[in-house]
């Protein structure tokens, strides 16, 4: 579980970005943090992941504060960054050993998962390459392995589709499914609305800072009284922030 509590962070000390946010993110969902750009969402995630320090609030993962308790925090989650590009200079295993290592598996379960996760995604052909040869798409696919290694209990994903071949997107979604149907956390930030509208069962809508809708998508046709899509719905909530 994931929980913030009146988070704000301020831009140069003066100017709010992030407004006051309370979230509480469950166990046993895929959860769909949608905004438009400059909303917010990644700017949140970074402090959710310990990345960005918090000016204001709280954030919880499992019950462990990621400002007074970093370490445990960061054993509870797996986390999918908006950008793929790091480690360029390593080799994908030697990336993906690092990984286990600070999560301390066990080296034959970890030869076992990335062997697994690196079939699945079709990449075990180039992990003795560096990532820095990579296309776009592959080095989502390390990523999203490396994150998934230590078989987190919350699962952090910014943009994970972007780049990805049709096959890697099938499979990541089956993925994220079965986490959530295993009780585990998905918290799943997109601006591909068809995709979230199909596979999350809760949304939170952001803009400006500010949490504009919390819920599921058949509570937001109630609350606006409109039987539209998501992407409707989304430029209806949205369209005055």
């Amino acid at each position: 579980m994931i929980e913030i509590k009146d988070l704000s962070k301020s831009y140069n000390k003066k100017e709010k970005i992030i407004k006051g946010i309370n979230l509480q993110i469950k166990n046993g969902e895929i959860f769909g943090f949608l905004g438009p750009n400059g909303a917010g969402k990644t700017t949140t995630i970074k402090m959710i992941t310990g990345i960005l320090d918090i000016d204001e609030g709280e954030i919880l993962i499992d019950n462990c504060s990621i400002t007074s308790q970093p370490i445990e925090a960061k054993k509870r989650f797996g986390y999918v960054p908006d950008n793929p590009d790091i480690f360029l200079k390593l080799k994908g295993i030697d990336y993906l050993n690092f990984i286990s290592n600070i999560y301390e598996i066990e080296p034959i379960e970890a030869k076992k998962r990335i062997e697994e996760l690196s079939k699945l995604f079709e990449i075990n052909d180039v992990l003795n390459n560096k990532i820095e040869s990579y296309s776009h798409g592959m080095r989502q696919k390390i990523i999203i392995i490396g994150s998934l290694l230590h078989n987190p209990n919350n699962w952090i994903i910014d943009e994970p589709m972007t780049g990805l071949d049709p096959k890697a997107t099938f499979e990541l979604k089956k993925i994220m499914r079965k986490k959530a149907d295993e009780n585990n956390t998905v918290f799943f930030s997109t601006h591909i609305l068809d995709v979230a509208e199909k596979i999350c069962d809760r949304i939170g809508i952001i803009d400006k800072g500010k949490i504009l809708f919390v819920g599921t998508i058949e509570e937001m046709k109630k609350e606006l009284k409109e039987n539209k899509s998501l992407e409707e719905l989304f430029m209806e909530i949205t369209k005055n922030g």
